[in-house]
């Protein structure tokens, strides 16, 4: 999927710029499939490194939130996460399975957000 695709498989935002993705649930272990996933604006090569290193730990952190049921997959409830000046929401949306997610640069995050 390129970077400027209409496509929006994450957590939908109105700040650019912004990863988003549709993780596969499967209990308590979330699975990314890049072909669920895409940009919305352009990262600089400084955030696009940041991310790479941010996204496995993102990933962990909700995993551990999905076996503490802070993250239930039958119901809608919106976590934030941050790392190396990136802010993570994600949300099952009561979807039974997949786990949505946004990650954008926390600079361009204007929003009061509950820091987990």
């Amino acid at each position: 999927m390129n970077k400027d695709s209409t496509q929006t498989w994450g957590l939908k935002r109105d700040i650019t710029p912004c990863f988003g993705a549709r993780l596969v649930q499967e209990g308590h272990r979330l699975h990314f499939l890049a072909d669920r996933a895409g940009f919305t604006g352009s990262f600089s090569e400084v955030q696009t490194l940041q991310l790479d290193e941010a996204f496995p730990h993102f990933v962990a952190h909700l995993e551990l939130m999905l076996l503490s049921c802070e993250l239930n997959p039958r119901y809608a409830h919106c976590v934030t996460l941050y790392r190396n000046g990136l802010t993570g929401e994600a949300d099952t949306l009561g979807s039974h399975g997949y786990v949505y997610i946004a990650i954008l640069n926390r600079h361009g995050f204007n929003r009061h957000l509950r820091v987990i």
